[in-house]
């Protein structure tokens, strides 16, 4: 089980800052999680993880019931194990990858969808959802959800919230052990919508909740009118946690709305098309603007790849399409958004986070 300690709340806005206590370790919050999707954070050992300080590493139960299967995992001893992180892990319920599907069949009691792998046709329920996580071991479980498409009407964001509810209590009552499991609270983009869902999730009086149904669609504006909407449903005294979010300005927004918790593959995707995160803004290092220039990514920034490498050199890579390219990319961006997260701390404890924020999009341009 987890346990939550609230340090500080910023005297001006809701930004906080906490301790998230583990069997696998201690997190400062907020905190933002890299995204292991199949066991494995793209382009990054779990030493480097180690060494950029990463805290949660979240992992996809969807991908990994399919390959390798969580019976495998289970006999290497479990997920920590299985991919050599010691450190916190969160796993997904799957239902967010599962949605997006073609061809998906949700019915009230499951889902039913192609393997992606062979074919198979498979079903997936609250119950099979909460059986995997406990079988892959990680610290922290989410509940099966429905994550609805956005733009969505009225009738079908309803419908949506009433099976997240029922899934939920199939979730808690199937559930045992020493996991945590999380609530998520869905609503689309209607205020009226997200408050029932979430005055519901909370009765269950879970170690954390979760809110759902973002980055699918609706933009900047929209996410955070959510997250305000939503996050003040929320306990004070549980981790609160935004799924799949985001961009350096939207942790920006969403910490100062009081979340706690944020995973999202950005830092290793953008890596991957030469897209890197400097406290300027984003470069595009494939860009011929950089062959002949011999300062580091980020003059500021203190991880491995601008200690030791130019961006000519890193311009190279990625032009003569070197593997190396995308790892130093995806270790500075990582690298990026866990200074990003300490920052903001800092900031929330020494009761400044609207100064800090005044300070950070007068240098970032988005």
């Amino acid at each position: 089980m987890i346990r939550f300690v609230l340090e500080a709340t910023d005297a001006s806005t809701d930004a906080r800052a906490g301790r998230l206590m583990t069997a696998h370790g201690e997190v400062e919050t907020p905190v933002f999680m890299p995204v292991g999707t199949r066991a494995a954070v793209r382009a990054m050992t779990p030493a480097q993880l180690r060494e950029a300080d990463a805290g949660f590493v979240l992992a996809n139960t969807y991908h990994l019931m399919l390959r390798p299967g969580e019976k495998l995992v289970r006999k290497a001893g479990g997920l920590h194990a299985f991919m050599g992180w010691d450190g916190p892990l969160l796993t997904d319920s799957g239902g967010f990858q599962i949605f997006s599907l073609p061809g998906v069949e949700v019915r009230d009691d499951g889902v039913r969808f192609k393997s992606e792998v062979d074919g198979a046709k498979i079903t997936l329920t609250p119950e099979r959802a909460i059986e995997i996580q406990r079988a892959l071991g990680a610290d922290v479980i989410m509940a099966f959800d429905e994550c609805v498409e956005y733009p969505a009407s009225r009738a079908r964001a309803r419908q949506g919230v009433e099976r997240t509810l029922a899934w939920l209590e199939r979730c808690v009552r199937a559930h045992e052990g020493d996991q945590a499991l999380f609530g998520i609270v869905q609503g689309s983009v209607y205020p009226e919508l997200r408050r029932a869902c979430a005055e519901e999730v909370v009765k269950h009086d879970l170690p954390g909740y979760a809110i759902g149904g973002v980055s699918v669609g609706e933009g900047h504006d929209e996410m955070k009118r959510v997250v305000e909407m939503t996050t003040p449903l929320l306990p004070e005294d549980r981790p609160r946690y935004l799924m799949g979010v985001g961009l350096p300005e939207d942790l920006v927004e969403a910490v100062e709305r009081g979340i706690d918790m944020f995973d999202c593959v950005i830092p290793t995707r953008y890596a991957r098309s030469a897209t890197l995160f400097t406290r300027r803004g984003r470069i595009r290092m494939s860009q011929r603007r950089y062959r002949n220039d011999f300062y580091p990514i980020d003059p500021s920034c203190e991880c491995y790849a601008c200690q030791n490498f130019t961006r000519a050199y890193v311009h190279h890579l990625y032009g003569a399409n070197e593997i190396l390219g995308t790892i130093l990319g995806a270790i500075h961006n990582l690298g990026f958004y866990l200074a990003l997260m300490r920052e903001m701390r800092a900031a929330v404890l020494r009761g400044g986070f609207a100064a800090f924020k005044r300070g950070f999009y007068a240098e970032y341009s988005t």
